[in-house]
């Protein structure tokens, strides 16, 4: 999947729009906005377009509108989308979201059914929907964040005769998987504030948990460390699998990616060294840790340390 990028550039209120979806980005997802400040211009500023559509899918889900009407919006932005894949979206229209992702997407090889995917995602949060297994979790976290990875290469592309190039889509829906499987974790008391469950019910049901998590401290008789340590480990599994996406990069994609992913490991790591503090708030890490994190992604030392992994795999 090689990037296309025009040399044309866009007019004043295409760089308008991406003023906006840029505002939106800082102001609302600061982790994903320390990945993208390490991509050039055109890249970043498609991202920004792709998080605030994204933004407003999700805004929809959590708001506090009746379900059906939820629904009726839900479906309004898939119609939205479907102006933005026919083209039919003018450079002065007074939607900026819709006006900068049609020019992403003009630019670059967008798959934008993975838009789609998340509007189904987020159509099952309304409806309440729990998770028997893991295998079921993982339909709604491909929804909802791999189709992300999938939407995301399309714009960073990949390297040209990089070898496993094929399986390019495949690492970034599980980098995808990893990174909403740690939102689960952190947000465990959060979602059960909102009446939402999203860790599979046999994992639960496994470790004492069935009850819920609806105070600061676990479920009377429940092993929650147990849980946490268990669910850890599944991610840190489809870290190692979608990581193996970086090396089919290019630097500065590369460091995008890595600075996320980074970023979320690290999280991953102060949610297993003390499991019961997702149950008094969020863990979140500080901007110092953070601004290393992207330093470390833009040196490259993730991408090195996968493809020598790789190397002694195939020796």
């Amino acid at each position: 999947m090689i990037r296309t990028v025009e040399s044309q550039p866009a007019s004043a209120p295409v760089l308008a729009a991406y003023s906006y979806c840029e505002t939106v980005t800082g102001q609302q997802a600061r982790n994903f906005a320390y990945g993208i400040r390490l991509l050039p211009t055109p890249e970043r500023r498609a991202m920004s377009a792709l998080y605030a559509f994204s933004r407003r899918v999700d805004d929809i889900g959590d708001g506090a509108l009746a379900d059906d009407v939820k629904i009726a919006r839900l479906e309004d932005t898939r119609a939205l989308l479907s102006r933005i894949r026919d083209g039919a979206v003018d450079e002065d229209d007074t939607d900026p979201v819709a006006v900068a992702l049609a020019h992403a997407a003009a630019r670059f090889p967008i798959p934008l059914g993975g838009l789609d995917e998340l509007i189904d995602g987020v159509r099952m949060d309304v409806r309440g929907e729990t998770y028997e297994t893991w295998d079921d979790l993982k339909v709604y976290c491909r929804c909802v964040a791999g189709a992300i990875g999938r939407l995301s290469l399309g714009v960073f592309g990949t390297e040209p005769g990089a070898r496993g190039v094929e399986r390019a889509p495949e690492y970034a829906d599980t980098l995808g998987l990893a990174l909403q499987l740690t939102n689960i974790l952190r947000d465990v008391r959060e979602d059960a504030e909102g009446g939402r469950t999203y860790l599979p019910a046999d994992d639960l049901a496994k470790f004492g948990c069935s009850a819920g998590f609806g105070g600061p401290t676990p479920p009377e008789g429940s092993d929650f460390p147990g849980l946490v340590h268990f669910e850890v480990r599944r991610a840190r599994a489809l870290f190692a699998e979608g990581y193996r996406l970086l090396p089919l990069l290019d630097r500065r994609s590369g460091a995008c990616v890595a600075a996320m992913a980074g970023i979320y490991r690290r999280l991953l790591d102060r949610i297993e060294r003390e499991p019961e503090a997702v149950l008094r708030g969020r863990v979140s890490l500080p901007g110092r840790e953070k601004a290393y994190v992207a330093m470390r992604g833009l040196s490259g030392l993730d991408t090195r340390h996968v493809t020598r992994r790789s190397v002694r795999r195939r020796a």
